[in-house]
Formats: C-alpha cells, sequence, structure tokens
C-alpha cells in the first residue's frame, strides 16, 4: 500500500507542476524546445466567456489572443479553427490563425491562411502586415515591401504605423531599392507619437542614435530583445557588415523570446548567411 501511494503521490505532483501543464510550442533547429506559459486568469475567463456564447467570433478572438498572451500558440490554432467551422468566410479569423501559424513555424499554413484571408478584405491591415512578414521570412523582399506599402497608411496606431514603416525600410533596403527606403524616412511617414521597439529602430535607420544607444536599461524582456537585436542585425547586414550582423542575429535567439518576428526572421537570416 504505501509504494502505490507513493506512485499515485508522484503523478499527481508531475501532472501539477508547471512544466506538465505547460505545452510544447516550438522545437528549434538547435533542438531547443520553447513552451507555453501557465495561465494567471484571462485564459480561463475567455473560456468561461466562450462557454456561454458557444458561437461568438468575438468570444472566439477573445480566447485566442488571451492563449496568445501565454503563448499558447499552438492552442491559439486550435481555437481559431473551432471559429473558422462557425464563421469561415471571416477574414479577422484568418488574420489570427495566419499570425498564429506564424509564431509556431507552420509557414506554409500562414501562407494559406492570410492569402484567404487577403481575398476576403485586401484593406485588412493585420492580414497586410502579417503576410509582409511572412514574406520576408521566406526572402521575397519585394512582395513584403508591397504588403508593408498598403499597411502603411491602415495603421490603427502610432506604435502599428511605426511597425509597418520598420519593416516598410527593411523590405525596401534588402530588396536592393535603397533610395526608396531613404525617401520613404524622409517624408517621415511614422507621424504619430510611438515608444515601442520599431520606434527605437527607426531613430537608428535615420542616423538620429548610433548602434550602441539602441538599447537602454530597461530593454530586458526576451521580445524585447529579440526585436532589437534583429533590427540591429539587419542595419548591419544592409551596411555589408555580415559579421556583426551574424553576431546580433544570435543574439537575438539566445534572448528566448521566441515568439517575436525579430526572433523567427533571425533564424532565417542566419540561414541564409554564408557559414
Amino acid at each position: 500500500m504505501p509504494r502505490a501511494w507513493s506512485l499515485t503521490t508522484a503523478f499527481v505532483i508531475v501532472a501539477a507542476s508547471p512544466v506538465a501543464a505547460q505545452s510544447v510550442q516550438y522545437r528549434s533547429p538547435a533542438d531547443v524546445v520553447y513552451r507555453s506559459q501557465a495561465d494567471t486568469g484571462p485564459v480561463a475567463r475567455a473560456e468561461q466567456a466562450l462557454a456561454a456564447d458557444a458561437r461568438s467570433v468575438p468570444r472566439f478572438i477573445q480566447l485566442g489572443v488571451a492563449q496568445a498572451g501565454a503563448r499558447q500558440m499552438r492552442e491559439a490554432v486550435q481555437t481559431f479553427t473551432r471559429a473558422l467551422a462557425v464563421a469561415p468566410n471571416d477574414p479577422m479569423l484568418y488574420r489570427w490563425r495566419g499570425h498564429r501559424n506564424l509564431s509556431v513555424r507552420n509557414f506554409d499554413a500562414a501562407m494559406a491562411d492570410l492569402t484567404r484571408g487577403y481575398g476576403l478584405d485586401s484593406t485588412n491591415y493585420g492580414i497586410l502586415y502579417h503576410l509582409g512578414v511572412l514574406r520576408f521570412v521566406r526572402g521575397d523582399f519585394n512582395a513584403a515591401a508591397d504588403a508593408f506599402r498598403r499597411a502603411q497608411p491602415r495603421a490603427p496606431d502610432g506604435a502599428e504605423l511605426a511597425g509597418s514603416t520598420d519593416w516598410l525600410w527593411m523590405s525596401l533596403q534588402r530588396a536592393g531599392r535603397a533610395s526608396e527606403a531613404t525617401a520613404m524616412l524622409a517624408r517621415r511617414p511614422d507621424s504619430l507619437p510611438a515608444s515601442n521597439a520599431y520606434a527605437k529602430r527607426l531613430k537608428l535607420y535615420r542616423g538620429e542614435i548610433g548602434p550602441d544607444a539602441l538599447f537602454t536599461p530597461s530593454d530586458t524582456g526576451d521580445v524585447d530583445v529579440a526585436t532589437l537585436s534583429f533590427g540591429l542585425g539587419n542595419w548591419y547586414l544592409v551596411k555589408g557588415d555580415t559579421a556583426r550582423a551574424r553576431e546580433q542575429f544570435q543574439r537575438s535567439i539566445r534572448s528566448g523570446g521566441w515568439p517575436a518576428f525579430g526572433f523567427i526572421v533571425s533564424e532565417a537570416e542566419l540561414g541564409r548567411l554564408p557559414k
């Protein structure tokens, strides 16, 4: 009896442990496993709200966003798949599922979702923005620039406007269209206030700060480090300094901020750089 009790107790402890509750989300090319985080309340509340209104698209989106906030990206994909069974022609559901497929590196599925969403609503900022990111990941820089150019005037706030402006500059530079990139920044389309990582990177591109000033003591979050490091690496790459570019792409990945677009594209860039 004591032995049986001990095994049962051990099973309960393992099942209740934080690691057991955190699902595998992504296994990197270097065989590093990244997991979801434990829910601190938002996911449970969103699940309860959806249970009370089981065919509500906004409730599905609320749940998927809450799951993504806990880095439960694969669970979010499942949530948006369930929602699409209810509303198969809702472009926002394709926008969200495409975004989360991108997060877990299901690039083909992300492209299918975002392409389908674009066909339903070609003016949707989120669809255009994430199409741009996905095209950049794949090295299709001209097509990425086109998506960000279309997204830019549809940005809903200053943070998103800084983001689409940043990615447009990077895409044009990588497509060999440096004069267009410079002219675009000179027009200062990012006119709304923003204080995110993209706004900082834009200052670097404009020469308002140097590379040593890009990071501040407050930039300690894994996603912020991944985002800033990738932007700095791309800046070095555009300038032809592949050694420093590689260092920053590696720094982005060392951050551990695996959901960040900077982390995702850093992986792609390291694969494209000569060994």
